[in-house]
């Protein structure tokens, strides 16, 4: 089917008119481990009764409606329901805290707030009377328990009963027909490693712009499953499930992160986008496979690998065709060695993979275009709607880079090495803040991003974000992120933190894959009486820092982490120590442990 590029608030009516009893979406009930589908004609009925019940509510032209829930059907109704009537939704991460859902509420002067689970629905309303502008939370989980004399809530199946019979059609048509490209869609409150969230405008247009330039490079069609299991309310996910929509792609909902893999296995996806850190996952659980297995298999998978990192890597990244006898073999290799990994991952019918949020390891991309799956790596920010630049599928591509600019997209890089952005996807400004909409842009009007890189041979490649880079006390710049991604491929550790800023060296504060550093501990009889003490261990640390010395030999001396020290317990939420999307804060961290960090620079 050709690409439906319409208005967001006809788009699901548009597409749902050309593939009628098509399957749209499959997903599974709250709770149920049954999967099901819903039409393109039922997916067009269900936003038709969201878009009449918001008016039966009040919903005004323009208002802020929140939703703060997990990925599930009812949150696309809510989007694309609120989207007919001009309305702009707010999402909330579900893993918000109250404080944070508290100052979204206040700043955005929301009236009506979609919640998914128990969780949400509790957190919601011990805020509620400290929210002057909430009236009613609307429950999309029905087996969420709401006390009898709560008159401000009520679940998704009730509030859909104020749409029954479409009472209110010819108004919805009516704001259909007005509703205009300058129209707010989405305000995205960013989690920010420093300081409060910022609301980003995104508008219609800014999608119609993104979802026409993205078309052009991302090859996405009517016949692809899409695994959702990345949260809807970053713009990633959210603006890869428009795109995947206006081609009348299957969307395959999945409502519980921890359920990814098993999803994966059981709906067969052929595209799915997805974050560094999954990918690490993957290559850590094959090569610890591997590592367990005989002598013979453990030859013959590294000899498949080096084969398909030769014949993707060297010969078709590069656009070149590889020779008969290296296509020869990379064939034969793909269909008994390389098949079983990706039926074992569920990605046996694999098409493409997009992949951003994070600096990608050279060493785990490789390893994915290896096995025979195409990782399209891109980078993007809120403030961009998705997507700057990506791998265009057919393309030449360098591992390292983060792709070709979108058509849409100018890029220039400042004098002092940052990227600088302008075209029809860019934001607006901040909601309510415009000192800081000033500050983002320069004075002809490109918007300042934050990220230092550089463009070679027509691809952008990224440094490490501007004001995280960091500055030894002898006088060298140090990109820690760039260090994390090597250093994260190491079965043996599940979450790190460069130290480095004002420091004499670099260090490094780690946290353990606890369950295997136990087994090694087993293993190599090494006793210990709890977490804290395993990670203190002299043999457990010289054994990691092995690890590490092999990871780091191709950066310069200055890069080298030098100390580390392994903590008991993970980063967290709670403790301000993550962001919603799990990037490390790191002035919190600094903070929080300070005691650790001043040990491994003391004399």
């Amino acid at each position: 089917m050709e690409q439906v590029n319409s208005h967001l608030s006809r788009l699901v009516h548009d597409v749902a008119a050309r593939l009628g009893n098509r399957e749209a979406l499959i997903y599974k009930d709250f709770g149920s481990s049954q999967w099901k589908s819903y039409s393109w004609n039922e997916f067009s009925q269900k936003v038709r009764l969201v878009s009449n019940a918001l008016l039966n509510l009040g919903v005004q032209v323009q208002e802020n409606v929140g939703v703060f829930s997990q990925n599930s059907v009812q949150y696309l109704f809510t989007d694309f329901g609120a989207w007919g009537i001009r309305a702009v939704t707010i999402p909330f991460y579900a893993t918000s805290s109250e404080q944070q859902i508290q100052f979204i509420i206040h700043d955005a002067g929301i009236r009506f707030l979609f919640v998914g689970e128990q969780a949400q629905y509790d957190k919601a309303r011990r805020v509620f009377a400290t929210c002057q502008t909430l009236e009613r939370i609307i429950v999309f989980d029905p087996a969420v328990s709401i006390p009898e004399g709560d008159k401000t809530a009520m679940h998704f199946d009730d509030f859909l009963r104020l749409g029954e019979g479409l009472p209110r059609q010819s108004e919805v048509d009516s704001l259909t027909r007005e509703a205009s490209m300058d129209d707010i869609a989405n305000i995205l409150y960013t989690s920010g490693t420093t300081g409060d969230s910022k609301g980003v405008i995104l508008t219609c247009g800014q999608y119609h712009a993104a979802m026409e330039a993205n078309h052009e490079c991302v090859p996405v069609t009517d016949s692809d499953r899409v695994l959702n299991f990345l949260p809807f309310t970053p713009i990633f996910e959210k603006g890869w499930k428009i795109l995947c929509l206006t081609v009348g792609a299957r969307l395959i909902v999945n409502t519980n992160p921890m359920e990814v893999q098993q999803s994966m296995r059981e709906t067969h996806p052929t595209c799915m986008s997805a974050v560094p850190r999954f990918w690490e996952k993957v290559y850590m659980g094959v090569s610890e496979k591997i590592e367990t297995a005989s002598t013979v298999k453990r030859k013959l998978f590294h000899h498949a690998l080096e084969v398909g990192r030769k014949h993707n890597i060297e010969y078709v990244a590069r656009g070149k065709r590889p020779p008969v006898g290296l296509h020869l073999e990379y064939e034969m290799l793909n269909k008994t060695v390389f098949s079983l990994v990706r039926k074992e991952l569920g990605l046996e019918n694999a098409h493409f993979f997009p992949t951003a949020g994070a600096t990608v390891s050279q060493h785990v991309e490789e390893f994915v275009h290896a096995i025979g799956l195409n990782m399209i790596v891109g980078y993007g920010l809120t403030e961009s709607l998705a997507t700057v630049s990506c791998d265009h599928m057919g393309e030449p591509y360098t591992v390292g880079s983060v792709g070709r600019p979108i058509s849409s997209i100018s890029i220039r890089i400042s004098e002092e090495g940052e990227v600088l952005l302008k075209g029809p996807t860019i934001t607006r400004g901040y909601y309510r803040r415009d000192d800081l909409t000033r500050q983002s842009f320069t004075d002809d009007g490109y918007f300042r991003t934050g990220d230092s890189g550089y463009l070679k041979d027509g691809e952008l490649y990224l440094k490490d974000r501007i004001k995280d880079l960091f500055k030894t006390s002898n006088g060298k710049y140090i990109a820690p992120q760039m260090i994390e991604s090597k250093l994260l491929v190491d079965k043996y550790i599940d979450q790190i933190a460069i130290i480095a800023d004002e420091r004499k060296f670099v260090s490094a504060l780690i946290i353990p894959e606890y369950r295997l550093l136990e087994e090694y501990a087993r293993e190599h009889s090494i006793s210990y009486t709890d977490r804290r003490d395993l990670c203190q261990n002299v043999k457990i640390h010289q054994m990691l820092q092995e690890r590490i010395d092999t990871l780091q030999q191709q950066l310069a001396q200055y890069e080298q982490v030098k100390r580390f020290t392994l903590l008991p317990q993970p980063f967290s939420l709670e403790r301000g120590e993550l962001t919603n999307t799990l990037k490390i804060k790191r002035r919190v961290l600094n903070e929080n442990y300070r005691k650790e960090i001043d040990r491994m620079y003391a004399e």
